[in-house]
Order: structure tokens, then sequence, then C-alpha cells
């Protein structure tokens, strides 16, 4: 992975909650790496979710909402007609 440096600025109460954080051989690197990491991963993940509920919704614009299929199923267990 190729590496780039940037300056970061955190306001300094953050900075000290940051250090208080991190693990004795962690550096503040490596720990506002992970933080990023996992930041981009919640973001792509809400953004998926916001895709998923978008396109449900055209389906049900597409297709109206669709009646339930408890009382059909119920029927079709017990019918006689089942097991032949």
């Amino acid at each position: 992975m190729e590496r780039e440096a940037v300056t970061i600025r955190f306001p300094s109460d953050l900075l000290a909650k940051a250090r208080s954080l991190k693990e004795g051989n962690e550096s503040l690197n490596d720990l506002v790496i992970e933080a990023v990491e996992q930041e981009v991963r919640r973001r792509r993940g809400w953004a998926a979710h916001q895709r998923i509920i978008a396109r449900s919704e055209a389906v049900k614009v597409k297709t109206g909402i669709q009646s339930a299929s408890t009382e059909l199923i119920r029927s079709l267990r017990e019918s006689e007609d089942r097991y032949d």
C-alpha cells in the first residue's frame, strides 16, 4: 500500500482523548488509520443501505404493495390435494 503524508489538525481535547485511549505500543498514526478505515466502511454501508431503500421504494411504486400471503399459505397447507 502506498503511503502519502498529510497534515491533519485535531482539536486539542480530542487529541488528548485519542492519546489516552491508544494502546501502549500503538502509534497515534495507527489509531487514526484504524478510525478512518472504520468510518469509510460505515459510510459505504450507509450508502448501500440508502440504495436498497431507494430501490425497494421504486419497486413498491412499480408493483404496488403486495397483499399478505399468510391466508393463502394456510389454505394450501390445509388442502387435501397437497399430498397427491
